[in-house]
């Protein structure tokens, strides 16, 4: 396993819970983490193929529907020492990368219209975010008790407190750049 390579461990940590397929584990990180953590088919399936090979995962079964072969994923024992491995360590990386933010610190390349732009367009998709980190916060406060939902529910309620706080930015810095908007 690659060890800078965290798609890994978010396939892992995905496996633990289900056996599934590469188009699910996209699935799963598409609904429930993109909101911190991103994961594309071009990274999913080159480390599912590598994980296999060093016996982190294994294939389990083949569904077919249609014409169509689906192959499930399964976490092995030393998939599971590996995850239990990295959640030990003390120490994370978490590096932020925001284009938004990247375009703004280049602004002065350009005029102020194109820093609001930007900024009302990051802000729509935060608010968007936002929505629907309020559903999922709704939907888990129903089920605390069961099995993990403590752990996703905690991740929910830090992406709302950060989602609110990037609205707080967006009102202040559209104010500093003369739009006077909120």
């Amino acid at each position: 396993m690659a060890k800078d390579r965290k798609i890994d461990l978010v396939i892992l940590g995905l496996l633990f819970h289900e056996d599934l397929t590469g188009y699910d584990i996209k699935k799963r990180i598409d609904g429930g983490i993109s909101f911190f953590w991103k994961g594309s088919f071009g990274s999913i399936y080159p480390a599912l193929a590598d994980m296999e090979k060093s016996g982190y995962v294994e294939k389990r079964g083949v569904q077919t529907k249609g014409r169509r072969e689906k192959i499930l994923y399964h976490i092995t024992d030393k998939g599971i020492d590996a995850l239990k491995e990295w959640l030990n360590v003390e120490q994370a990386a978490n590096d932020l990368k925001y284009e938004t933010m990247l375009k703004l610190y280049f602004g002065g390349a350009q005029d102020k219209g194109t820093a609001l732009k930007n900024i009302r367009y990051f802000e729509d998709q935060v608010k968007s975010d936002l929505a629907v980190l309020r559903v999922y916060q709704e939907n888990l406060k129903k089920v605390m008790d069961q099995k993990d939902h403590i752990y996703y529910y905690l991740t929910v309620t830090f992406g709302i407190d950060t989602y609110e706080a990037y609205l707080k930015w967006c009102g202040r810095a559209k104010k500093i750049l003369g739009g006077m908007e909120e």
